[in-house]
């Protein structure tokens, strides 16, 4: 029997009141890697989760209801103008838990630019290699090389063109090659920190309390003092009319792009550069639809390992919207969201599902002045919502993206292309798609495009005119509040993000435990008492 001290905001008879070392807000991959370091430091930790905790057992596969049940808005999270979607985990283990399981160390030249145009010290690939490396171990991150034919196909484009690729990093312990891992893993391969950090963390005497909305953080000075939330019915949708309040001395908040940065603007802590919420980047995904000869059945086997950065950085760090490319292996309902059509041309779509070949490029922005991101902003309700306008910078590298994936499917023996845009036709040839893409419209909403890593918000900088937050996490006016999750970083990264946030989360969360110590780390995990978390009444 379980011993784990875990609270559901949904069957609360009364008000909750926890004391602890450390509260954290969020449990995905910056608050799940966190908990864990601490927890076993010694530190008494409370973690709060907007989410339910579902686990293996609750996984059944099946798209709609699982949308419903474990991502933000049914995986649809809306930008301000409706333009496109955002795709966010909302529970255990955050998007860790339903994400492709994609980890890519952060490019070099990524943190070149950090520290070079942004002053960040601190962030060579040297002195990351150590967090990357515990990481990888911790998490079982490797090269996957037993690619789906979906994903072959693409090898067999970018192989015939000459470009760049190479396997995807898998954050997989003897995984099955279901396929099904936007969906959570069934058979609890699939590394996440439902799976991992959560666990241990509990197991280290932790506390975690779900389906609770945090509100705000109450501050007094340069300290916050307290953490109040609300608790949600079974649902997640509506407030099932008890509260929770955590007091300690020190607060991370891990609630992820958008979400942390709306519940620093609740809180209205001090800003006084006016950065918050501002430079919030999507590395915007948009998609190329083909038809090949042979069966894919691109819905079974690991939905990514094959990857290209061919066309990153082909015109400079700070040049042209860069993006990498990677195929797509998406269950039907997902994949129907791909196709803006009605009618005849929807029924052709789906039945040609079993032969779809699907290509996603992921379009790096924050590198040059015409691409500042976005701005989360508070509605009427409190809510976060991310303002993302699309400029003629961002469609350009739709447009090329739209060129490069059409020349590597016709390379691998598409019979028909089609860029994910209701304004596109099927092409046949090569020839015809560079044609018609390149005098394509391009304007919203009638392209699809969406984002799966939603970054910055509270971006870290060297001093206060520069960032929300330290490098180390430790916001530049709060002592005791730190922020460790995707939003702290100040520019998208050119890849999947997982990994980068494991490994800052990692590098923060043990520079916090030498912080509160007094000591060193390793000293500190060693000599530590464990106490347990107080419920006050």
């Amino acid at each position: 029997m379980s011993t784990h001290e875990i609270y559901s905001g949904a069957a609360l008879e009364r008000d909750l009141h926890l004391e602890a070392d450390v509260v954290i807000v969020g449990s995905g991959a910056g608050g799940g890697v966190t908990a864990e370091i601490l927890s076993q430091a010694g530190l008494r930790v409370v973690l709060l989760e907007e989410g339910a905790h579902r686990t293996s057992s609750d996984f059944d596969l099946r798209e709609l209801s699982t949308f419903a049940k474990l991502y933000y808005d049914g995986g649809l999270r809306p930008t301000s103008d409706g333009a496109m979607g955002i795709v966010q985990g909302r529970t255990v283990g955050g998007s860790t838990t339903v994400n492709w399981t994609s980890c890519f160390r952060t490019p070099e030249q990524t943190l070149r630019f950090w520290r070079e145009q942004l002053g960040l010290e601190g962030m060579t690939s040297a002195d990351l290699e150590p967090w990357f490396e515990r990481m990888e171990a911790r998490l079982s991150i490797r090269p996957w090389e037993f690619p789906n034919l979906n994903n072959q196909a693409m090898a067999n484009g970018a192989e015939k063109l000459g470009w760049r690729y190479g396997a995807i990093p898998r954050n997989v312990l003897n995984c099955l090659n279901l396929g099904y891992c936007g969906l959570g893993c069934p058979m609890d391969r699939k590394q996440s920190m439902l799976v991992t950090t959560v666990p241990a963390a509990l197991d280290h005497g932790a506390a975690m309390a779900t389906r609770v909305r945090v509100e705000r953080l109450e501050w007094s000075g340069d300290r916050v003092t307290g953490v109040d939330a609300i608790t949600l019915d079974e649902t997640g949708v509506h407030p099932s009319g008890h509260r929770v309040r955590v007091e300690a001395p020190w607060v991370v908040v891990a609630a992820g792009a958008i979400n942390t940065p709306g519940l620093l603007m609740r809180s209205e802590v001090p800003d006084p550069h006016r950065l918050l919420g501002k430079r919030t980047f999507l590395q915007m995904h948009n998609y190329s639809l083909a038809v090949m000869p042979d069966r894919l059945d691109p819905f079974y086997g690991a939905p990514q390992s094959i990857y290209s950065d061919e066309f990153t950085w082909r015109d400079g760090v700070a040049g042209r919207a860069g993006f990498n490319l990677e195929a797509v292996g998406a269950q039907p309902v997902a994949s129907m969201n791909f196709f803006k059509g009605m009618g005849d041309d929807l029924e052709a779509f789906a039945r040609a599902l079993p032969h779809r070949h699907t290509m996603v490029a992921q379009i790096r922005d924050g590198f040059h002045s015409e691409s500042p991101g976005g701005q989360v902003e508070l509605r009427t309700d409190g809510s976060a919502v991310l303002d993302y306008p699309i400029n003629d910078y961002i469609w350009d590298g739709v447009r090329s993206s739209y060129l490069v994936m059409a020349e590597c499917q016709f390379a691998a023996g598409a019979t028909e292309v089609r860029p994910a845009t209701s304004d596109a036709a099927g092409y046949r040839s090569w020839a015809e798609a560079r044609s018609a893409i390149s005098s394509l419209p391009l304007r919203a909403p009638n392209v699809f495009l969406n984002s799966t890593h939603p970054l910055g918000g509270c971006g870290m900088g060297r001093d206060a005119t520069r960032g929300v937050v330290r490098p180390d996490g430790r916001h530049h006016q709060l002592e005791n509040l730190m922020v460790i999750d995707g939003s702290v970083f100040p520019t998208s990264l050119g890849v999947n993000p997982s990994l980068s946030i494991y490994a800052l989360a990692a590098r923060n969360a043990e520079k916090l435990v030498a912080t509160i110590a007094g000591r060193g780390p390793k000293d500190h995990a060693n000599s530590a008492e464990r106490h347990p978390t107080r419920e006050v009444n």
